[in-house]
């Protein structure tokens, strides 16, 4: 690999968080918001970058404000962004939430009929950048719709199954029009890929399994060098052909839980790229994403490694 290249390259979902700043009332009852960047391809390459990764993000906004304020900010914090395109078509989509905490925050997508990540065009992406990338990471939302879902393949098979070729389950069912549907293009794309991550419901629109074991069991047997079951107050799971680590929840004052899964996201990069054991990496992950689930914002609450680390030292987020 030369020595320019990107620590991570993260293909995906992007666009604006609308975040209420009033907390345990419904969306008509809010009064104020704040904006954050966000989208969870996104928020793990701003959460990589936060432990001092080499970062590039591939995927396109809409030609307006919305649009422009992404490009900066991915930017601003870290990210390399030439590869972060403007499309004319539909807008920049932003997502609105509502926060009941300790495990209670619905989204809105507003990103209908499609938005402009899911029109990444596979006769512009950056091939060998994701060739070299130490680390490349897309999520199962860019199978939902054409033409991002050809350029998924396209990504994958440009990269050949190499070491940490990663699959965010990351399922969302409005995106889809069944569950069948998102189970068969999963199954397709574990052919390619050699890690996946999600959560026990993700794990199960993927393997037909409920059991966080048999859903470790049935991703490995696709030929996976990593599988991660996160597994929310019952910790995490993660599993190779040689070694299974099982970690308990890390204590935290939940105020936004939506950015979690980004922030472990982004550690878990980082452990694998520093070639940590796997304990090792999916305390700091987990650790990570305790930090973010008490913050109200995703990308921008991302941690440090000294802010993950120093938590696990103390033995509880803040």
């Amino acid at each position: 690999m030369s020595a320019d290249r990107f620590d991570l390259v993260a293909m995906g979902r992007t666009g604006v968080d609308i975040y209420p700043l009033q907390h345990g009332v419904p969306l008509a009852q809010v009064r104020t918001f704040e904006k954050f960047l966000g989208g969870s391809a996104t928020n793990v390459a701003v959460a990589a970058a936060r432990h001092g990764r080499r970062v590039a993000l591939v995927t396109r906004t809409g030609d307006d404000a919305f649009g422009r304020y992404v490009r900066e900010e991915v930017a601003r914090l870290g990210v390399d962004n030439r590869f972060v395109e403007t499309v004319d078509g539909p807008p920049t989509p932003v997502t609105f939430c509502e926060v009941f905490p300790p495990d209670d925050f619905p989204l809105y997508f507003y990103r209908y009929p499609t938005a402009p990540d899911l029109l990444i065009d596979p006769n512009t992406l950056p091939l060998n950048d994701i060739r070299e990338a130490g680390v490349f990471w897309s999520t199962v939302t860019g199978l939902s719709q054409e033409p991002s879902r050809q350029s998924h393949h396209r990504a994958w098979e440009a990269r050949g199954r190499r070491t940490h070729t990663v699959l965010d389950l990351d399922y969302r069912p409005m995106f889809w029009a069944s569950v069948e549907e998102a189970r068969r293009e999963v199954d397709r794309a574990l052919d390619t890929v050699t890690a996946a991550v999600g959560n026990r419901e993700e794990c199960e629109v993927a393997t037909g399994e409920t059991d966080p074991q048999r859903a470790a069991d049935a991703l490995l047997d696709r030929g996976l060098d990593l599988v991660v079951v996160k597994q929310g107050p019952r910790g995490v799971l993660a599993a190779t052909p040689d070694e299974r680590v099982e970690v308990g929840p890390f204590p935290v004052e939940v105020v936004n839980g939506l950015g979690a899964g980004d922030a472990f996201g982004g550690a878990l990069c980082h452990g694998l790229l520093a070639g940590w054991p796997l304990r090792r990496t999916i305390e700091l992950a987990n650790a990570a994403g305790a930090i973010v689930a008490g913050r109200l914002e995703c990308s921008t609450a991302m941690p440090t490694t000294s802010e993950v680390e120093a938590a696990l030292a103390g033995g509880r987020a803040s």
